[in-house]
């Protein structure tokens, strides 16, 4: 029980690393989370600060999901690797390092599914994908995604121990996105649209 305690505040402290944050106040000496939807992830800063940034913080995201994952699955297996996964998300969403205030975590779960199974990772990809291009929203593809993840993982692990830290980090991206979901029952959710330039936005 120690090692998974310790397991989740490391992964923890590397969520809270968050790059959205310090890449647009290293390029833009701005807080990310004051501008657009003030959320501190890759599509927010795809959608006011450019495509390429945006890409980055992508990376970086999913980067860091994997570092945890792999220390994780180091020690303790693959227990390991999803206790570390949801600290990350925890750390992501809930940053010790910038007040608590953070992302949405749909990268963080995906770098975490990617060390879990490439096989889900990609079904669960395409899924995002096909959503997100059919209604021109992120946020649906983010939740199809999120939520396809408890059936495909009993489909090729069966239920398990993981089985529930992965559904409990399905279940905090879900929550996350809880104003998106609002928007989209009401048929108010906005299409994404991003920059195509790092050009800094009109305040």
């Amino acid at each position: 029980m120690v090692w998974y305690i310790l397991i989740l505040l490391a992964g923890y402290l590397i969520g809270s690393v968050n790059s959205a944050i310090l890449l647009v106040w290293s390029k833009f000496r701005r807080d990310v989370r004051s501008s657009g939807s003030g959320n501190a992830g890759a599509t927010n800063v795809a959608r006011v600060y450019g495509m390429s940034i945006g890409w980055l913080t992508l990376a970086c995201d999913v980067g860091k999901a994997v570092i945890a994952g792999l220390i994780g699955w180091a020690l303790m297996g693959r227990t390991g690797l999803m206790t570390a996964g949801l600290g990350c998300l925890i750390g992501h969403c809930w940053p010790l390092f910038f007040k608590f205030r953070g992302g949405k975590g749909v990268a963080v779960a995906a770098g975490t599914l990617l060390v879990l199974d490439w096989r889900m990772f990609l079904l669960i990809v395409a899924l995002f994908l096909a959503c997100t291009l059919l209604s021109g929203r992120v946020s649906l593809g983010s939740l199809v995604g999120v939520a396809s993840f408890p059936p495909l993982y009993c489909l090729f692990h069966g239920a398990d121990a993981p089985l529930a830290l992965g559904t409990a980090m399905c279940l905090l991206v879900i929550f996350q996105h809880r104003q998106n979901i609002r928007r989209l029952l009401k048929g108010e959710e906005p299409r994404f649209t991003a920059r195509h330039s790092q050009q800094e936005p009109k305040k």
